[in-house]
């Protein structure tokens, strides 16, 4: 179902896209019934991340992926280049259109893939909802396509003002290509008379940031966006990578896509807390929101303590019953950062490998540990 926490979330998408959040709903209410009944068999997942390229063209400072703590610069040229060719990827959108499932573009940067806008294009013509999650460093150029394509949401990262995100960046003038090239997206749309993509601005909350979110309010409003989430912080330590990774060798995987996140986060929570407090006081034209929606009590714990669970969510995740991973090796995954894998969608197709002996295997030892240690560090675990 859906968290009682997440309801304005909902709310929100049910205004701005109805049928999708129609069709969502219902897919949850099945994925509930296939977590309690279906003895580690899942229906068709209502979403999918195709993950195009490990590339990236910035170093953020936070990332898990190219940051200073990241993984994905550790590995040699061979893995960072890997991807599927766009035949590969049409096949793959051909197997899974008959079931009708949200696709996400991810990476890496989704936009510096050769055949990103073409792949969207594919994707609508199937009739499929369709999102890209991009650092926005591409948009400007890339904005007269972005539109045409069809494309139901652009979901661009900002840190904040121009010199705060710069300096979070790593690159000086980021920001105003950002945002020049989401005002010409917004121009264009005006101009063809279309609603989409929808603008949705995203900010990971870090200690580089966290006493200046007042900041991106305003670069929303500046910028015409739909929507602001405000993402809490993903990190944890040592022991609860160790404690991930007791329960990845039963299952004969690792999880080092966690060292990525693995470092202090430097945050004062309740400083963090007021500021919160002081945003959501206000009402705006767009949907602002605080990702995990924590109480206060959740919020203090979860930067603070190490075990921290929270009290307000179920203590389980549906993610594996409800989205699928497919990485740039055709790997089928349950979750972005091990490498447990269902199967590869270059051998089978993707219903085969979506109830594999893998998958049932996993959703039944998932279930059955309730969550992993690091399940609450997720965002994934406060979606479902």
């Amino acid at each position: 179902m859906i968290p009682w926490r997440n309801l304005k979330r909902f709310f929100y998408k049910t205004l701005k896209q109805p049928a999708y959040a129609v069709k969502t709903f219902g897919r949850r209410l099945e994925a509930n019934f296939y977590y309690l009944f279906g003895r580690g068999r899942s229906r068709n997942p209502e979403a999918i991340t195709l993950f195009l390229t490990h590339r990236c063209n910035l170093s953020c400072a936070m990332c898990g992926q190219w940051g200073r703590e990241g993984v994905t610069k550790k590995h040699n040229a061979e893995y960072i280049l890997q991807e599927l060719d766009p035949k590969e990827l049409r096949a793959i959108i051909d197997d899974v259109a008959s079931f009708n499932p949200s696709i996400t573009l991810f990476g890496g940067e989704p936009l510096l893939y050769k055949g990103c806008i073409e792949l969207v294009k594919y994707i609508k013509q199937k009739g499929m909802h369709c999102l890209i999650i991009t650092n926005g460093s591409l948009i400007e150029e890339l904005a007269l396509d972005i539109v045409d394509s069809g494309l139901d949401e652009l979901n661009v990262s900002l840190d904040g003002a121009a010199a705060l995100h710069d300096q979070i960046r790593a690159m000086p003038g980021l920001f105003e290509r950002i945002t020049q090239g989401l005002n010409k997206v917004n121009y264009l749309k005006a101009e063809l008379k279309k609603k989409k993509p929808l603008v949705n601005l995203q900010c990971t909350i870090t200690q580089y940031n966290y006493r200046h979110l007042e900041q991106l309010v305003a670069v929303a409003e500046s910028i015409n966006a739909d929507s602001l989430t405000f993402h809490n912080l993903i990190f944890l330590n040592r022991n609860i990578l160790a404690r991930q990774k007791e329960y990845d060798s039963m299952l004969g995987a690792e999880s080092s896509g966690w060292e990525g996140f693995v470092f202090d986060s430097g945050i004062d929570p309740v400083a963090l807390y007021e500021k919160i407090k002081e945003i959501s006081s206000r009402k705006y034209r767009f949907n602002v929101d605080f990702y995990p929606n924590f109480s206060q009590r959740e919020l203090l714990d979860y930067y603070r303590n190490p075990e921290f669970f929270p009290s307000g969510y179920a203590g389980r995740c549906l993610s594996p019953w409800l989205v699928a991973y497919i990485f740039p090796d055709a790997e089928v995954r349950p979750c972005l950062n091990s490498s447990y894998s269902y199967g590869n969608l270059k051998k089978d197709k993707f219903a085969e490998v979506w109830n594999s002996r893998q998958a049932v295997n996993y959703r039944r030892f998932f279930k059955e540990k309730g969550v992993f240690p690091v399940c609450s560090r997720c965002t994934e675990m406060y979606r479902y």
